[in-house]
């Protein structure tokens, strides 16, 4: 059975999806994972650094998706072990990397589930990225806008309709 749900803010409001649009209200919590078929492909300093048409999108109440593409789909020195870890209530223990192309560096711009808990073990081997960290990040050739704000990392296209979680003041949605 599927819910829909509104903001808790009184000024902000559903946004109504238009055809072939999905609200992120309309997603469900805890998370799912789907698999698309969606050209993915991400730049940095120049250079593609991933690039699949095999990604996953995890989509959770009012966030954009967030897109996890195969380990395999990076280019061979892309990624680099990154300190630090953090904990989701639903995945499990992240670790994150930098990725690296075309001489920049972003660090700690990705992100891994070693051991995904259960119900997110089709996460293993997939790595996400915060699109803002990236020159570009593009699904079927549209620019991907990054989610507001350092956490999320979602990714925003014209696909999708919020408002979405994660600028300043939304953090208690």
């Amino acid at each position: 059975m599927s819910r829909s749900h509104t903001p808790k803010t009184p000024s902000t409001a559903r946004i109504e999806p238009g055809p072939g649009q999905e609200s992120v209200w309309d997603y469900p919590r805890p998370p799912r994972v789907e698999e698309t078929g969606e050209h993915v492909v991400v730049t940095l300093g120049g250079a593609v650094v991933a690039e699949t048409s095999h990604a996953l999108r995890v989509l959770e109440t009012s966030h954009p998706p967030v897109y996890y593409l195969p380990r395999s789909s990076f280019a061979a020195g892309a990624l680099h072990p990154a300190p630090g870890a953090s904990l989701c209530e639903f995945k499990g223990q992240a670790a994150y990397a930098d990725v690296s192309a075309g001489g920049v560096v972003a660090a700690a711009a990705a992100w891994f589930y070693r051991t995904p808990w259960a119900g997110f073990e089709v996460l293993a081997d997939h790595v996400a990225l915060y699109p803002g960290a990236m020159d570009s990040c593009t699904v079927d050739g549209e620019t991907v806008t990054a989610q507001e704000g350092d956490f999320y990392g979602g990714w925003i296209t014209s696909r999708v309709v919020g408002p979405f979680k994660g600028a300043p003041g939304t953090l208690g949605w």
